[in-house]
């Protein structure tokens, strides 16, 4: 899957808005007010990545599924991973369910109105 892939796909989930705080070719998207994916341009010393948000036992297992996954420490949690665009191992399906997860999981910590709200807009939850 190409940035501009996951780009097109993150924006076609419900309410979601694209920043870039961090500066050019590293945009965010967020629902809610709240980041779920933030997406790199290959530099010197990475390929195109993207950062999604997921919950830290389904983290564990992607990164042993994986290759192309890889933890993005923030403290001592597991709440993000970093995909590496450009591992071919890495099915375009299994980036589209983790999109979709991480979307789920900023959701979830929503206020009970407004997440109600956004999850009745025809998002299809992927992952429990």
């Amino acid at each position: 899957m190409t940035p501009e892939d996951v780009a097109e796909l993150a924006l076609s989930l419900p309410e979601v808005t694209e920043e870039e705080p961090y500066g050019p070719n590293r945009p965010v998207f967020k629902v809610g007010g709240s980041i779920f994916a933030m997406l790199a341009a290959a530099t010197k010393t990475h390929p195109d990545q993207v950062t999604v948000k997921c919950e830290p036992q389904l983290a564990l297992h992607l990164c042993e599924q994986h290759a192309a996954v890889r933890p993005w420490y923030q403290g001592r949690r597991w709440h993000w991973l970093t995909v590496h665009l450009d591992d071919a191992t890495m099915p375009d399906e299994d980036l589209t369910d983790m999109l979709h997860h991480a979307w789920d999981c900023v959701v979830a910590d929503l206020p009970a109105a407004t997440r109600d709200r956004l999850r009745t807009l025809g998002h299809e939850q992927r992952w429990p």
